[in-house]
């Protein structure tokens, strides 16, 4: 058994094989159809892997649907433990804060 990549990679893969699976088609189709080796798309499948966005608008082309379906809900979270946890929201709103109180001083 492949190890995991990340818990991202392990929906978007879920998410691709429960298409692939709707449709009724093999890996094997599925490469031809969106170009990528079949073996790529099971090790994306099975969360090994994790897909680049123009694997993601590959495969969602080849399956008809919207490649953004695969992504839905995801967050930087779920790739692992991040260094920096704020948004670039959280750096404005620091940064007015840390200017409103430079004004003050003056």
């Amino acid at each position: 058994m492949s190890k995991i990549h990340s818990s991202a990679a392990l929906q978007i893969g879920q998410r691709v094989r429960a298409v692939r699976h709707r449709l009724g088609i093999s890996l094997e189709d599925l490469g031809e159809l969106s170009e990528i080796s079949w073996t790529s798309i099971g090790k994306i499948e099975r969360g090994a892997s994790s897909p680049t966005a123009e694997t993601l608008v590959r495969i969602g082309s080849a399956l008809g649907v919207d490649p953004g379906t695969f992504l839905s809900g995801i967050t930087a979270d779920d790739y692992g433990q991040r260094l920096h946890q704020l948004s670039a929201r959280d750096l404005i709103k620091a940064r007015a804060e840390q200017d409103e109180q430079h004004r003050r001083k003056s």
